[in-house]
């Protein structure tokens, strides 16, 4: 990608007027991305995507008109069709026995035919969603909306919502390519990862999430790189309070558009950290109109496997407090133990993360993401701007870890419990810009490309055989295998 009137970019250069149109494989690769996601919004069976009960009934409430839940008791949600609940109660349950599974079209049509008999109401308990923004319900729910105005049975109403879901994160992603000003290849490698086309193809907030995180960093990127326009800015306002409503802990991207200002009246920097500030205000302003507490909920214990209540979270913070450096050694032990976990769900891990891709997707992947860089940025960076890119990653990983701890882990627990390697995508990008040389390496764009399709064919492939041709293991883990040449060329469930 080439940009015009360049100069060299490390805190004292000018700035770019504008960046290049898109190349060929740039468009084949966004329409790859495109296909991948609509396969598996239409071929991954109802809530076999991580929490995608819980966010179906969470569209539901936004659908009714209900910004906010209810708790009644211990449990905390909103009343909702029950025609609606038993797609997921009785027809598609997501806890089932852990053996092997697979689904069939009869169960898509009995569950069509099966409406007429459901009436009334009844009380949905989600607790692990309830206090997220309505915001990132938006699409899902109009998707519902539009396919119950059609007459459509709620199980052709879900799969509406899952493509109306699907094409708000798809047109995120798409202005978020077109406004970033360098380094457009390594967002396309970030979003040719399974897991990004696997999420935003499902009823999950991931697909506006990922969206609006990548919109917000191209954003913040061209407000710092690039002369500011008034639409821009007004754009870039109006993301930060959205982007913050996802989860907070994403709004810090917006600082990689931070630069030591030029000169004077140089009001860009000014811009961002509004920007920042107004989200702030945002997610401050929801958590006490939501009523400002926590929900706590039951997990199973990683470390025990004990069922066990997650943490207050102050009394979580109190601990943080009364030993720092106590915390400091869970963090670090816990993201050492959990890393080969995260690199494996950041790829690609299907259905509730139980169904890996035959072991040798993975240093494809790998592959895949280093051709991304060695596509280069096309812009001459130093390397403390590169410093200060990697320090905003490293952040932003280090409050997703905090916030797990504070709010999805057992009281004064000595690890950190729930996350998981899809919250780091929005980051991904940033983190392979800073990594990227200037100039293309040769044969790095037909590298990309072709590993890119390979990744996404074999994962394609790997979620339409395992769901609903040789089935699958639905406990979270790796299945024992007998042969390591199996492992490497076939999905988990045929180890």
């Amino acid at each position: 990608m080439r940009y015009g009137r360049m100069k060299r970019q490390d805190g004292h250069g000018a700035d770019m007027l504008f960046a290049a149109p898109w190349s060929l494989s740039e468009k084949l690769l966004l329409a790859a991305i495109c296909a991948a996601t609509l396969f598996f919004a239409l071929v991954t069976p109802p809530f076999q995507a991580p929490d995608e009960n819980q966010h179906y009934m969470k569209a539901l409430t936004l659908m009714q008109g209900r910004l906010l839940t209810e708790q009644r008791g211990e449990a905390i949600g909103a009343d909702l069709p029950r025609a609606a609940l038993d797609i997921h109660a009785v027809d598609f349950p997501s806890d089932v026995p852990p053996d092997l599974r697979h689904f069939t079209a009869e169960q898509l049509t009995d569950s069509a035919a099966a409406d007429g008999g459901r009436s009334g109401v009844a009380f949905a308990d989600f607790p692990n969603v309830a206090s997220y923004s309505p915001s990132l319900y938006a699409s899902g729910a109009a998707g519902l909306a539009l396919g119950k105005a059609a007459g459509l049975p709620w199980i052709e109403a879900f799969y509406a919502g899952r493509l109306v879901n699907a094409l708000a994160g798809l047109a995120l992603l798409v202005a978020a390519l077109t406004l970033l000003p360098f380094g457009r290849n390594a967002m396309l490698g970030t979003a040719l990862l399974p897991t990004f086309a696997y999420q935003t193809g499902s009823l999950s907030p991931d697909a506006l999430i990922n969206g609006l995180g990548f919109l917000g960093l191209a954003l913040a990127l061209r407000t710092g790189f690039m002369a500011a326009a008034p639409g821009r800015s007004l754009a870039l306002l109006v993301t930060a309070p959205l982007l913050a409503l996802c989860k907070g802990v994403y709004l810090p991207l917006m600082a990689a558009g931070l630069r030591w200002p030029s000169q004077r009246r140089d009001w860009r920097p000014a811009l961002i950290l509004a920007a920042m500030a107004l989200g702030a205000i945002g997610f401050v302003a929801w958590m006490h109109l939501s009523g400002g507490s926590q929900a706590l909920y039951h997990i199973q214990s990683r470390k025990t496997g004990e069922t066990m209540m997650t943490a207050p979270l102050r009394a979580q913070l109190a601990v943080i407090l009364a030993d720092p450096i106590g915390y400091i050694r869970v963090l670090v032990s816990s993201v050492a133990e959990r890393a080969p976990v995260y690199a494996l769900q950041i790829v690609g891990r299907f259905g509730w993360n139980a169904i890996l891709l035959p072991l040798l997707a993975y240093p494809l992947a790998m592959l895949m993401l280093a051709a991304a860089v060695a596509n280069g940025s096309s812009v001459r960076f130093g390397w403390k701007q590169r410093l200060w890119w990697l320090a905003v990653a490293a952040g932003i990983a280090l409050l997703i870890e905090t916030a797990m701890y504070l709010t999805g882990t057992p009281l004064a627990a000595d690890y950190i419990q729930g996350t998981q390697g899809r919250y780091f995508l929005p980051v991904l990008p940033l983190v392979l810009i800073a990594l990227s040389p200037a100039g293309p390496v040769r044969g790095a764009r037909g590298l990309l490309a072709a590993s890119a399709i390979l990744l996404l064919m074999i994962a394609a492939v790997t979620v339409y055989d395992s769901f609903w041709v040789h089935g699958f293991i639905t406990s979270d883990g790796m299945p024992p295998h007998q042969s390591l040449l199996r492992a490497f060329l076939l999905p988990s469930p045929r180890w």
